[in-house]
């Protein structure tokens, strides 16, 4: 809900702020005193087009800003936070700006954002209806969701049901038509996997077989030399030709501080750690020859080795780095393979939940256009009902569902059309209906509809042009009307229609001989009875008029409580 807005130099507004609330607010002024001026305010919050013209002469811009109570609206909070603004105390402050020279600044919660986004921002809180403007209801779109909730409980339920198979739908197609395209290179990707998965299964790889091979090679090409090299060792250590080695000289050494060790404890202990090194000397020797009676040369077995690793080395520069990773990319591509090879059968599969869902969507389609049928009947009636109350006796609204192929939203497009004139073709409402009577027709459809729109705040400008007598005390009674479930702002010239306002604004026109400015002012009772009577009769303090005036206020009163 809007609770305030602030002018500032736009058009004859100085510098003004109208405080708004629940209910019915109606603005009045004489002719050219700035009424429209609000509107156009409001217009701007929404994204409006900004006009430099429209800046009060002398000053360098003009600024709106309107206050907004989001207490209620999760989905304003939301977008407001989307778009980097803050709500505080829940509370938003919407701003705009419009230089001199014609530049336009948009700001949402505090954070400068493009009109587009104050635009996305603001135009679910207000439907403005007016000659002139963008009408909410005359888009198709609005229209069918404006069918829906109308419908209630259950066209909301069969249209959820007719979109949860249509999103099943849309992917099955999707996924069918993903898999049939591409079953040519599955195709081809399946047989190069299956002569990869051949040439692995003839070599059949063991884990780590590659690190071990390369070892047994290295050991059998160099058998020889390592043979050499081991006996050689071997015989420094302990020799069989009698020469110095290294086991008789640590035993000589032991022996001679053996000789000894009864005299020094530490000659003791040396003689016991020589002793160690002759055992280990020892077992080195003898491990050393049985080494290199081990090492052989075999032509033979080094040929099956170096063949085997060169089976190892074509695998591993095709599919990994290492047998590891060999035999890791043969098992993900079994997997793979196995998906490829059921394409046809899922191709199948596909193809009969395709067929399945189109037939259930059909029968949810079918069932949401007979609950539309059947509720855009009845609206249509209750509009026409409204439409005979607000003076037009012989206009007659059709809600229009004709069948289209399906799309997100069901199988319908909805149209609310009117025929103005008996015998008239019904047309869309934007060719059914001239101004004056449009701003009529909106309202009918509002009062229709409320309680099930979810815009919380409707503006009629000149809703009343055209209309007089008993037929304005209508508009003014209907208008009360849809006050009971939303938040109404209406400019009127009409006393009829003003008399059923729960905040009564006044916009006052004032002169200083070169300056003229307007001022908002919320009217007390006394000051409603004297503008009623200005309304009437022209004259603010004629007994007759004021009397007149009572008379109406009393008398909205009265039906407001019924």
């Amino acid at each position: 809900m809007i609770e305030e807005i602030r002018i500032s130099s736009l058009g004859v507004i100085d510098d003004s702020v109208l405080e708004l609330g629940p209910g019915l607010s109606v603005i009045t002024g004489e002719t050219g005193a700035g009424k429209t001026m609000v509107v156009t305010a409001l217009g701007l919050l929404l994204g409006g087009r900004a006009d430099s013209g429209a800046v009060r002469t002398g000053a360098a811009r003009a600024r709106v800003e309107g206050v907004v109570s989001a207490d209620a609206l999760p989905e304003f909070t939301a977008a407001v936070e989307d778009a980097g603004g803050t709500v505080e105390d829940g509370v938003v402050v919407l701003a705009r700006n419009v230089a001199a020279e014609g530049r336009s600044r948009a700001f949402v919660g505090g954070a400068s954002v493009p009109v587009a986004t104050l635009t996305a921002v603001a135009e679910p809180l207000v439907a403005v209806h007016g000659q002139s403007d963008q009408h909410r209801l005359l888009l198709p779109r609005r229209q069918r969701e404006a069918l829906d909730r109308f419908g209630g409980a259950t066209t909301t339920s069969l249209l959820a049901a007719y979109g949860e198979v249509y999103r099943a739908l849309e992917v099955t197609v999707r996924e069918l038509d993903e898999v049939s395209a591409s079953a040519r290179e599955r195709a081809r990707e399946a047989d190069l996997l299956r002569f990869g998965l051949g040439e692995v299964e003839a070599v059949s790889p063991e884990p780590g077989e590659d690190a071990v091979l390369a070892a047994d090679e290295a050991r059998l090409g160099f058998a020889d030399t390592l043979r050499t090299a081991a006996e050689q060792a071997r015989e420094a250590l302990s020799s069989e030709s009698g020469s110095p080695d290294a086991l008789a000289a640590v035993a000589a050494a032991r022996s001679s501080l053996e000789a000894v060790r009864d005299h020094d404890d530490q000659a003791a202990e040396l003689a016991d750690r020589l002793a160690e090194i002759v055992y280990l000397v020892s077992d080195v020797a003898a491990d050393v020859a049985s080494y290199a009676a081990q090492v052989e040369s075999d032509p033979t077995r080094l040929a099956t080795v170096s063949e085997r690793r060169a089976a190892l080395t074509a695998l591993t520069r095709k599919y990994g780095e290492t047998v590891d990773e060999v035999l890791a990319w043969a098992q993900e591509s079994a997997v793979r393979l196995l998906d490829l090879d059921s394409t046809d059968e899922r191709i199948a599969h596909l193809t009969v939940e395709r067929d399945r869902l189109r037939g259930e969507l059909t029968t949810a389609a079918a069932a949401l256009t007979a609950a539309r049928t059947e509720a855009a009947g009845r609206l249509g009636r209750q509009v026409t009902d409204e439409l005979t109350l607000l003076a037009m006796p012989h206009a007659v609204l059709t809600v229009a569902v004709t069948p289209v192929e399906p799309g997100p939203h069901g199988a319908d497009d909805v149209a609310l059309l009117l025929a103005a004139n008996p015998g008239a073709e019904p047309r869309p409402l934007a060719k059914g209906a001239s101004g004056g009577e449009l701003s009529r027709v909106m309202l009918a459809v509002e009062v229709s509809l409320a309680g099930t729109s979810p815009v919380p705040t409707f503006v009629f400008d000149e809703v009343d042009a055209g209309v007089g007598g008993a037929a304005a005390v209508e508009v003014g009674r209907r208008l009360a009307e849809l006050a009971r479930t939303a938040q109404v702002l209406v400019v009127t010239h009409l006393p009829q229609v003003a008399a059923y306002a729960d905040r009564h604004v006044l916009v006052r026109k004032s002169s200083d001989g070169s300056v003229t400015s307007s001022g908002l002012t919320v009217l007390d009772d006394a000051g409603r009875e004297r503008e009623l009577s200005r309304m009437l009769a022209g004259l603010a303090d004629s007994d007759t008029a004021l009397a007149h005036a009572r008379e109406l206020l009393d008398h909205a009163q009265a039906a407001r409580g019924s």
